[in-house]
């Protein structure tokens, strides 16, 4: 039995320091992503003197809602290698950057209004699980006590 409990137990070292690795990995490759769409954004200022305006904020609005979904991306790899868990809030608060991002884009195309419904729909879910995510928080049960 004392066997199997160090076997256990190197697996689960081993697991988590294969975990650690390829978590910064990951985590080098999302700050490499969000500096190039940080850059890419300030190429697409000269949108504004080339093309009309409306086009070229839409498209600048974009590239700023990505980096931000990005940045969320960020802080929820984060949280998981400080606290070896992934906290619901964020990963809800950068599915609600993306669907905002989808957002700004049906601003300027024609959609139907089942479209609009459904993403109204979906942002609202999404706020209410937040809500609830938040309300009923494991840290929060615990200061509880």
């Amino acid at each position: 039995m004392w066997k199997e409990d160090v076997i256990d137990l190197k697996l689960a070292r081993f697991f988590e320091i294969s975990a650690r690795v390829l978590l910064s990995l990951l985590i080098t490759a999302i700050l490499m992503a969000i500096l190039a769409g940080t850059l890419y954004t300030f190429y697409d200022l000269r949108l504004v003197l080339m093309s009309d305006f409306h086009g070229a904020f839409r498209t600048i609005l974009v590239d700023i809602l990505t980096v931000m979904a990005l940045v969320e991306v960020l802080r929820t790899a984060l949280a998981y290698f400080s606290e070896g868990r992934v906290k619901v809030t964020y990963i809800i608060d950068t599915v609600i950057v993306m669907v905002l991002t989808e957002v700004m884009a049906f601003w300027y195309r024609e959609m139907g209004w089942q479209q609009l419904a459904m993403v109204i729909v979906l942002v609202l879910s999404l706020a209410l699980v937040r809500i609830i995510a938040v309300r009923f928080s494991p840290r929060r049960a615990r200061e509880e006590f």
